[in-house]
């Protein structure tokens, strides 16, 4: 096994929530010499998105470079790192792992998903095959992602890491809390209450919006009209909606009905928009509010109560099963209430709790390093794709969207958009009757194309 101190890492990656991961992720193994490689996307994130994304990581701006995709390769050629890590949506790291299969000096390639990734989907497994390792940040998720590799037919080997944003001085491993919110001041309604983080005094009830979660505009207005009325049932609270784009700027999931075209025009003056990161959001919150925002578990790990609603059901596409067994699913009234809660102990351990020593991701990344320095570790290359040359270059002008200026990318596009929504629809049709579907709520993995419409063009 080689040793940590003065290996190169390299994060590549595009959007706002991958670029919080990477550098979350890098920033809590120490000796190594990280480095951001942000390329430009549609999804890319903001000079502002960026720095909140890098706040508290241990990055700063001095260890990021933005590029074109074209600058991609070169840099690797001339910076040869010993370890990238591939952080970005599916058909992205497929993207640049392509780039390092043409790399003469080929890295370890490490892919991931930032955030809760219950259920597995077939997609996030299978764009990443071509990695040597993927993280995973769970007990839940390894099994999960192990069993769906064998249901496919992928043998990616998977690395326990402990969420970044699950990182705390004390573990949520003591007996289950309530908490109520009455008045606008918090109090314990048990005698024993769990090891938290010191913060300071918390009023703040904290709304983590999310771009997929719900779908339906009526249940997003739903959820809007929850705010007004919290907002309104305490005026000396604040309720602090959470975004994480500004207008102009994208982020990791299109969202087609933002909050702030929900939200009325004349609401109350302790209902407000916020803007920054997660973590300044939480150092004032009595209690955070979410569908199934990983947020929940950056609450958690504060010791921050938490409510996942569950008002519009529970189930797969609204990626909220991981709650079940939890103690934190609630509906609106509570929200309004005020009746937020500590996880249930038993819960926390199989869902991103476990002890810092179960976490050995890098560990197996120092092990692939030394096989690869000898020679032993083959590579993993991307698998090339039906269709040749028109499917390189539809896949590619997919992920840089008017980045790719070729008349060939245009071109592919123009016949492959189609061409995948048939393809989709087919696939659908066939696994439909299969077990791990999204409607069926007694797997962990689904084989079902994705739900959402969610393309990477914007």
């Amino acid at each position: 096994m080689v040793s940590a101190d003065g290996l190169r890492v390299v994060a590549i990656a595009d959007a706002d929530s991958f670029v919080k991961w990477s550098a979350s992720l890098l920033g809590g193994v120490p000796g190594i010499r990280p480095h951001l490689l942000l390329v430009r996307t549609p999804l890319t994130a903001s000079a502002a998105q960026e720095r909140t994304a890098l706040t508290g990581t241990g990055l700063d701006a001095s260890a990021v470079s933005r590029v074109v995709f074209g600058e991609v390769g070169p840099w690797l050629e001339a910076q040869r790192p010993d370890v990238v890590l591939l952080a970005g949506r599916g058909p992205f790291v497929r993207l640049m792992g392509r780039v390092i299969d043409a790399l003469t000096h080929r890295p370890v390639t490490v892919s991931g998903l930032p955030g809760m990734a219950i259920p597995a989907q077939r997609g996030a497994l299978d764009y990443r095959r071509h990695a040597d390792l993927l993280v995973v940040h769970s007990h839940r998720e390894q099994r999960a992602f192990a069993e769906l590799g064998r249901r496919i037919g992928v043998q990616l080997p998977t690395a326990l890491a402990t969420l970044p944003f699950a990182r705390t001085k004390a573990r949520m491993l003591a007996p289950a809390v309530a908490l109520s919110v009455s008045s606008g001041r918090a109090a314990m309604t048990l005698a024993e209450r769990p090891p938290s983080v010191a913060r300071p005094p918390a009023t703040d009830i904290v709304f983590a919006a999310q771009a997929l979660v719900p779908v339906a505009r009526e249940e997003r207005a739903e959820i809007a009209a929850t705010l007004v009325r919290a907002a309104e049932a305490d005026p000396s609270r604040r309720i602090v909606v959470k975004l994480r784009s500004r207008p102009g700027e994208a982020e990791t999931h299109l969202e087609h009905d933002p909050y702030t075209g929900l939200l009325p025009a004349r609401r109350p003056a302790n209902l407000v928009v916020s803007y920054d990161s997660m973590s300044e959001a939480l150092s004032t919150a009595a209690g955070l509010v979410t569908v199934s925002s990983t947020a929940a578990i950056e609450a958690v790990a504060q010791g921050v109560p938490v409510i996942a609603l569950d008002s519009f059901g529970v189930s797969k596409t609204l990626l909220n099963t991981v709650f079940v067994g939890s103690g934190l699913l609630g509906g609106r009234q509570e929200v309004v209430s005020g009746r937020f809660r500590h996880p249930h102990p038993d819960w926390l351990r199989d869902n991103y709790f476990h002890p810092e020593s179960e976490s050995t991701w890098w560990e197996h990344v120092e092990q692939l390093v030394a096989l690869r320095r000898a020679g032993s570790l083959p590579a993993r290359r991307v698998p090339a794709g039906r269709g040749g040359r028109l499917h390189a270059a539809w896949h590619r002008a997919s992920v840089l969207g008017r980045e790719d200026r070729s008349v060939g990318g245009t071109l592919a596009l123009a016949a492959g958009v189609p061409a995948t929504r048939i393809l989709s629809a087919v696939r659908r049709r066939r696994e439909a009757t299969d077990a791990g579907t999204w409607a069926d709520a007694s797997t962990d993995y689904t084989l079902e194309p994705n739900p959402f419409h969610d393309s990477v063009r914007r």
